[in-house]
């Protein structure tokens, strides 16, 4: 959530600031602003509550000149979405610009401070504080040294921040600093520049800098960048990555929005993921980090997660529990914070997270860790906090993920928990070599079979047309796919804010029932299972009461499709756990049209964030 980029160097900055801005919009934002240092010696700017897109109209009318800039977009947590609380902010001589990704905790403490002596605090928000501190060093202690004023006013700063903030008094200089919110810098020939993610600069360049917590870096428009640590000390060999995808993975490409565009994408990421897996070791996971006779020695696992994350790991509970026959447990990473978990010598921890910077999931992570658990990262971002913090990870290979309702990554997911309930299941010897195989031939069955679906979206458009003037509805499942249903519930919420419950089926009677009446729409996740039967009892239930009804079911299955007003096919599966995979496409094929026919942004749903940064 919320974004910044900033630059300096030889051309103007304001193109790319803007441009910059446009490729973060996937994480989520409310408010946008941008600053620049004109020729004149000023700092210049322009805020806006509202898109990029209106704060790019009035760049245009307003003018704005200079090589050295910062921008940002905001995810209100203080104060509300409005021109006077967007960043940047300024100091009280207007010649310090701020712009802060986090929560500063003791924001309170820090204004009441302020203001006592002599500070004028404009805005509602805590990040203003820092540019006010910032002031206060910068005239004091720091002595007109901008990197030393931003070291001395962190070190009053208590919770998450990166910060990246110019003076006017020291033109061709950008500062940025990182503790607890991702941070990366990059240079060339043009000069220097800061995004929060590696997004905005892929297209500039492969190789970028990644801040550590508590460090520095200074920036300058001769493209040279130096980064230090908490004591002002130059760090020698600053943290760097490699971008592996190109900048063109992040475009439209002719599709409609990158929702359509990242659903069409999950085949081939999931047959990413699994090349070259099948290995002497059954399956082969050299990221664990693990020996094999700690491996086999994993007495319980621990699945830690965020929303659609966590439904990934009610999943993955079901693969480790029956190929493993290792008890697992789920947890929320913001319940799992406050409670005392079971934990022995031999218990794993997985943290599953696209981002790898959630910040609930790493919280529980590093509380995991100081229990004694080794922690396992299933992510997609390389480099990312998750990465950097686990003692193996699991990158999924799914490529950017620019809408913020995941699709690619929540399939790419769960095939990696499958791998690792494999390289569990072999390694202690609930399953043998055969078994493996056949589990895993099975997994390179499903991109085939997401093709098929894909290809019936069709279905999924005529169904759509059910929910348009709906105000709630209800999905249903059995077994591993209650938590398919799970899952097209929040992906329906998510993008076309119509409300959407989902219960295992047979605790619709317990409760849910009681919403069903005429024209009602229910969506029924009813495969060729074990567990069929029941499900069909349900839908008659579903029927008697006047409601509308959706099956997600098996090919030839005329039995529910006489019964339901719309069947959304799927091919037959291999084997019931990789069911999910396949059926949920239909789900987040359902949504999407649901939400366009509700005239609604796909990509871009109101209140939410494709990272979210603060606890």
């Amino acid at each position: 959530m919320c974004g910044i980029v900033g630059f300096t160097g030889k051309d103007q900055a304001v193109p790319f600031l803007l441009e910059g801005l446009q490729t973060l919009e996937y994480r989520g934002y409310d408010s946008a602003g941008i600053e620049v240092l004109s020729p004149d010696g000023g700092l210049h700017g322009v805020k806006c509550a509202g898109r990029v897109a209106t704060l790019k109209e009035r760049c245009a009318t307003a003018n704005l000149l200079g090589s050295t800039g910062i921008a940002h977009t905001r995810w209100a947590t203080h104060g509300a979405p409005t021109d006077r609380n967007a960043h940047p902010h300024l100091d009280c001589s207007g010649r310090i610009a701020v712009v802060h990704n986090g929560i500063i905790e003791n924001f309170r403490d820090l204004r009441a401070y302020l203001s006592r002596n002599g500070h004028t605090i404009v805005s509602d928000t805590d990040s203003e504080v820092v540019a006010h501190l910032i002031e206060d060093a910068w005239a004091g202690p720091a002595q007109g040294d901008l990197v030393a004023a931003v070291r001395n006013a962190v070190q009053r700063l208590e919770g998450s921040w990166a910060l990246a903030v110019e003076c006017a008094d020291t033109p061709g200089q950008l500062v940025v600093a990182r503790k607890g919110s991702p941070l990366v810098i990059a240079s060339d020939e043009h000069g220097a520049y800061a995004a929060s993610d590696i997004t905005p600069l892929a297209a500039i360049t492969s190789h970028v800098i990644q801040l550590e917590d508590d460090q520095f870096g200074l920036l300058r428009d001769d493209g040279s960048v130096t980064v230090y640590d908490k004591d002002g000390i130059e760090v020698a060999e600053p943290s760097t990555i490699d971008i592996d995808w190109d900048a063109s993975a992040a475009t439209l490409g002719g599709y409609a929005d990158f929702m359509a565009k990242e659903i069409a994408e999950q085949p081939e990421a999931l047959e990413r993921l699994l090349e070259d897996r099948l290995g002497e070791h059954g399956v082969e996971l050299d990221e664990l980090s693990l020996s094999r006779e700690q491996l086999a020695a994993i007495d319980r696992v621990y699945l830690v997660a965020c929303g659609t994350s966590y439904h990934v790991c009610l999943i993955a509970k079901e693969m480790i529990e029956e190929w493993a026959r290792i008890p697992v447990f789920c947890e929320y990473a913001s319940e799992l914070n406050y409670k005392d978990p079971l934990v022995t010598d031999h218990t794993l921890c997985v943290i599953v997270t696209q981002s790898g910077e959630t910040a609930d999931t790493l919280a529980a992570a590093r509380r995991m860790r100081a229990l004694g658990c080794n922690v396992f990262a299933i992510t997609n971002v390389l480099g990312s906090t998750a990465a950097r913090e686990s003692d193996g990870t699991m990158y999924i290979q799914a490529g950017p993920e620019v809408c913020v309702a995941s699709t690619k990554a929540y399939t790419a997911q769960m095939v990696a928990a499958a791998l690792l309930a494999l390289r569990l299941g072999y390694t202690n010897g609930t399953i043998d070599r055969a078994e493996v195989e056949r589990h895993f031939r099975n997994l390179q069955a499903v991109p085939d079979l997401m093709r098929e679906v894909i290809a019936r979206r069709w279905q999924d458009k005529q169904a759509a047309q059910l929910f348009r003037d709906a105000h709630s509805s209800l999905f249903l499942g059995r077994g591993v796919n209650a938590t398919t249903a799970y899952e097209g519930a929040l992906k329906l919420k998510e993008i076309s804010y119509l409300h959407a419950e989902a219960y295992p089926a047979g605790e619709m009677k317990h409760g849910p029932i009681a919403l069903l009446e005429k024209g009602f729409p229910v969506v029924a996740i009813v495969p060729a299972d074990h567990v069929h039967e029941k499900m069909v009892s349900n839908i008659q239930e579903v029927i008697a009461r006047g409601a509308s009804c959706v099956a997600v079911a098996t090919d030839g299955d005329e039995t529910v499709a006489s019964m339901c007003q719309h069947t959304l096919w799927i091919p037959a599966c291999p084997e019931e756990l990789v069911t999910p995979i396949v059926a949920v496409v239909h789900l987040q094929l359902l949504a999407r049209y649901v939400a366009r026919s509700r005239g609604c942004d796909v990509d871009k749903p109101r209140n939410l964030a494709k990272s979210v940064t603060v606890e």
